[in-house]
């Protein structure tokens, strides 16, 4: 780099801080204020399903007096079930339950009121057994599942009662555990508060009379999924394809097994998988026959040393996510958004990653610039923003051919004042997260002259959306309670097009709340969709300088989407001190931000089953630790990038971070 190009940096970076520290003087001007209080009124509320409430908040100050200040309103706990507007503090009951609604005073202090909501629940609807009926065999037993729903489609967790017409011929005790005694008819029956679930079974003879059961490999690794194939046969040799087949383990691990998790499981289809290498037998039964098959599993041996490469502080705001490309002179750059800071984002060459130059910023009208992207040629780049001064917020769309000249061409805010948290950009189009509730589709093929062309939004109850991922003309849109929805955008096969998406498949029955997602067909032909959760928020949690990250939960649900008429969930990825953020995944590896946790890159090779953790699939884990950081040494890792081999990944109090993965070194005496 020139000398004279060093001085304009040196210029650029000061100057940036001066005009930070200009546009928070309406901040640092709140703080003067000490709010040292926020009382939420009322203190409590009922509502049924459909009904709609305001709460207020009044700030106080050490001796009573009120502070003007701007509030924001939210519940961590009712996405999907309870609706809050962030402005105005309207709350939309959808879902019974109870909640709480938190109105925060924005400021550096970020005191915080509560109130709860109390929503009553629906009365029952109907209730769904898992089995449809059909024939069964005598000496065969089976838990069956009762799924209760209300009149507002919720599940509801309620007592079930079992029963059968005829305990002659079946039995069921209160799990729902269904046992066949002799050949008839028999109804099961299940109960929950009035509503009946009921399906009927005609029991015959247990004609099997010999069982066999085959591995699809005799060895494997750990994490490794290996399929057992059982076979029935009556007396003539004939299979018996529709009598139910029970599965067990005899475990001999190499090391005894911690009480923690099993060495290995099984589960109903023969699918297995080990945690810890040993010899393993399966057996498979039905009543009166038995099979068995004995595998031999070996350590994984995936770890690699991570290397530190370079790190671009950012030490005045925190850092939200991240994007890094090859520019059209042929350098690599990257540019990074801020959360809570005062609408600025900044551009670094990263051709040497280890010694990143900041090229420029750009200080928008927003308080978080949360995402960043750049088009597939390296030209555009467009800026998420929220907590606009004029509450019109939106995207702005940058001209980023030069990264050391960067130049605003457009905004656009045409009704996405309510915030653009994030977006994505896909053949000339961006897909930008509208106030959370649906995607808009931007236009952009002339960035001087954006306009809407199209919008998707789901149709259920107090339904979100908090990211957007798109890979060859699919989105993958992240809903929280409502898990993921696959959306054809012009590269499905349902006639969609960004003026016309159309639904394609969705999975919502995670029982977390999809904060990212991300697709990746596998070689092994499996497509999986990784779902991250969010649980918490990234708050704080009162300490004395305001700073410290709370815990945070939640993990990556892993679910097979090979069939999007019957996605799976087959496989997580949740570490014991920390919950999930953003990813990245490219040839085999999962590359995920996990808060306080730090970077985490797994293998995901093969196909994938239980959990992953456990598996010795993790190559590497990178904490960064920064002493002059927003906060001191305080990981709170946000995302991450492969780049030309690099793995670049932003920390939310330092900067942007650069490391490269190395076979492990073996020390050979």
């Amino acid at each position: 780099m020139t000398t004279g190009s060093t001085i304009r940096s040196a210029t650029l970076f000061a100057a940036t801080m001066v005009l930070l520290a200009a546009t928070a003087v309406p901040t640092a001007q709140l703080a003067a204020q000490e709010v040292v209080r926020v009382v939420v009124t009322p203190a409590t509320i009922t509502l049924e399903v459909g009904e709609k409430a305001t709460v207020s908040a009044t700030a106080y100050d050490a001796d009573g007096n009120v502070v003007e200040v701007p509030f924001m309103y939210f519940s961590r706990d009712g996405r999907g079930r309870l609706a809050v507007d962030r402005f105005t503090g309207e709350v939309e009951a959808f879902k019974g339950g109870e909640f709480e609604v938190i109105a925060r005073a924005l400021g550096p202090t970020r005191v915080s009121g509560t109130m709860t909501a109390t929503v009553a629940f629906p009365p029952i609807h109907r209730v769904e057994i898992s089995e449809a009926g059909g024939r069964y065999y005598t000496g065969v037993t089976m838990r069956h599942k009762a799924t209760v729903f209300d009149e507002a489609g919720d599940e509801r967790d309620v007592p079930v009662s079992w029963s059968t017409s005829d305990a002659s011929v079946a039995t069921v005790d209160r799990f729902g555990v269904f046992t066949a005694h002799r050949p008839g008819e028999v109804m099961l029956e299940a109960v929950a508060e009035g509503a009946v679930g009921r399906i009927t079974y005609l029991v015959a003879d247990n004609p099997v009379a010999a069982m066999a059961v085959e591995a699809s490999q005799a060895r494997g690794r750990t994490g490794d999924v290996i399929h057992f194939t059982p076979t029935a046969s009556d007396a003539a040799g004939s299979a018996v394809d529709d009598i139910p087949i029970t599965f067990s383990l005899i475990s001999d691990p190499d090391e005894i097994a911690t009480a923690d998790i099993p060495p290995a499981e099984v589960d109903r289809m023969g699918r297995f998988v080990a945690y810890k290498p040993g010899v393993y037998t399966v057996t498979a039964s039905v009543p009166g026959q038995t099979a068995h098959a004995t595998v031999e599993i070996l350590p994984r041996h995936v770890v690699e040393e991570v290397q530190f490469v370079g790190h671009a502080p950012v030490r005045n705001v925190s850092t939200s996510d991240l994007w890094v490309w090859e520019g059209v002179d042929g350098r690599d750059y990257a540019i990074t958004g801020t959360h809570s800071g005062y609408g600025s984002t900044y551009w670094w060459d990263v051709t040497d990653p280890a010694n990143p130059v900041l090229t420029d910023s750009l200080i928008v009208d927003a308080r978080t610039t949360n995402d960043v992207k750049v088009s597939e040629d390296g030209t555009i780049c467009v800026i998420s923003r929220e907590g606009a001064s004029s509450r019109r917020n939106g995207i702005v769309i940058v001209d980023c051919r030069d990264p050391r000249n960067i130049e605003v061409i457009s905004t656009y805010d045409d009704e996405l004042t309510g915030g653009v948290h994030n977006l994505f950009i896909h053949d000339d189009h961006v897909y930008a997260v509208n106030n959370g509730i649906r995607f808009d589709v931007i236009n952009i093929e002339d960035p001087a002259n954006p306009h809407r062309v199209g919008r998707f939004e789901l149709d259920t109850p107090g339904h979100a959306i908090h990211d957007i991922w798109i890979v060859d003309g699919i989105a993958y849109t992240s809903n929280w309670g409502d898990g993921v929805a696959v959306i054809d955008v012009g590269g499905g096969d349902r006639g969609g097009s960004p003026e016309n998406p159309v639904e394609i498949a969705r999975f919502r029955d995670i029982g977390g709340a999809t904060h990212a997602a991300f697709p990746y067909r596998s070689p092994t032909g499996r497509f999986y969709i990784f779902m991250g959760d969010e649980i918490g928020a990234p708050a704080f949690d009162g300490q004395e300088d305001g700073r410290t990250p709370e815990f945070m939960a939640g993990y990556i649900h892993v679910v097979d989407f090979t069939d999007p008429e019957n996605p799976e969930e087959v496989a997580r990825y949740e570490i014991p001190e920390a919950g999930s953020h953003n990813m990245w995944i490219e040839d085999d590896r999962l590359y995920a931000a996990f808060y306080q946790g730090g970077l985490r890159v797994l293998d995901i090779s093969g196909q994938l089953k239980g959990n992953l953790y456990h598996q010795g699939r993790e190559i590497a884990v990178y904490k960064a630790y920064d002493p002059d950081g927003v906060v001191a040494n305080a990981p709170f890792t946000w995302g991450p990038q492969m780049h030309k081999g690099n793995l670049f990944f932003a920390e939310y109090f330092s900067g942007m971070w650069a490391v490269k993965l190395l076979p492990r070194r073996v020390l050979i005496p």
